[in-house]
């Protein structure tokens, strides 16, 4: 019998954060990277002293009161703690963190990848290479929108609205924002600071939405808000998708109020609203914003380095309850 603590990792994650598991800990791994129910889950649990969960696992109350008496600790392999709740596990005295940080660099590379395929018409473009229906070049034909020098607007001024905003001022777009507290002036360099969400709208001709998904950002983006922007603005989501009220977006990217939106993240995913789909002035991705092979093995480091630290009895890094 080993004398490791037994882990179980929910979720198959990259080779090199699977050794370190197997080094250091009795690990459970998940070979199939099959989605497990809630009653998997808790079977798998049986004797472990924590879990490694992803943003797929829905730890909500109840299965956090099921949970075995020898779970000790989650840390999620992610940034966002949706998919927890934290109140229910701090009942229970168990320990939860996130891996902040890491992925910064990577989620705003995909809201510049999604701005710029949204504004310039990228999925109209590619479907007429693939189905080959491009037809002669004309001057009318396919126009978007220019990106350089334009508003961009920020919901969120955390790591990754920062670094969004960086990017950003590489195509010359002048920085506004929202946030819960203004930034000091060394890290606002120079963006213009809105004390509300329903002030900043006013002043996007593209929005980027970098906020966490709570009960209070649930549907923020709806269609109060959405009627405070320029017409033909661009809406970018690589938050959550809770962020977003879908029908609202829909309605709205139908009628011409927004010119495209570039999305990420959705809810309900991966069974997303299905009217996504039928609409040619939306870039989609399937939540891949921290998909890169650096920022995966470093999620999965910092994930372990506050596992390792809970069970050394120490403070972990990124703890959250």
């Amino acid at each position: 019998m080993s004398d490791k603590p037994v882990v179980l990792v929910t979720r198959k994650l990259p080779a090199a954060v699977e050794v370190r598991l197997q080094r250091d800990y009795a690990a459970r791994l998940n070979a199939s990277d099959q989605i497990y129910s809630s009653d998997q889950l808790l079977e798998l649990a049986e004797g472990a002293a924590a879990i490694v969960p992803c943003h797929t696992e829905k730890l909500n109350a109840d299965v956090i009161a099921r949970l075995p008496q020898s779970i000790r600790a989650l840390c999620s392999f992610s940034v966002g703690f949706d998919h927890i709740d934290l109140a229910a596990a701090k009942a229970r005295g168990i320990v939860v963190t996130n891996t902040p940080e890491v992925l910064s660099d990577a989620t705003a590379e995909i809201a510049m990848l999604l701005l710029l395929g949204a504004a310039r018409r990228a999925y109209e473009g590619e479907l007429q290479i693939r189905t080959e229906s491009w037809a002669d070049w004309s001057a009318t034909y396919q126009l978007g929108v220019q990106v350089s020098g334009k508003r961009l607007g920020i919901i969120g001024m955390g790591r990754v609205g920062q670094i969004m905003a960086r990017r950003a001022r590489g195509f010359d777009m002048q920085i506004h924002y929202y946030n819960r507290s203004r930034l000091s002036a060394d890290l606002e360099l120079g963006a213009v600071y809105h004390d509300s969400v329903e002030a900043l709208l006013p002043h996007c001709d593209f929005l980027s939405i970098h906020c966490p998904a709570t009960p209070e950002t649930r549907h923020l983006l709806n269609a109060e808000r959405i009627a405070m922007l320029p017409d033909g603005a661009v809406v970018v989501n690589t938050a959550r998708g809770a962020v977003v009220d879908d029908d609202a977006l829909i309605a709205a990217l139908r009628s011409g109020k927004l010119f495209a939106a570039g999305l990420d993240v959705f809810n309900d995913e991966p069974n997303i609203h299905p009217a996504y789909r039928g609409l040619q002035n939306t870039f989609l991705l399937p939540h891949i914003g921290s998909a890169t092979v650096e920022t995966r093995d470093a999620m999965g480091f910092r994930a372990l380095d506050n596992l390792d630290a809970i069970m050394a009895g120490k403070e972990p890094r990124d703890r959250l309850v």
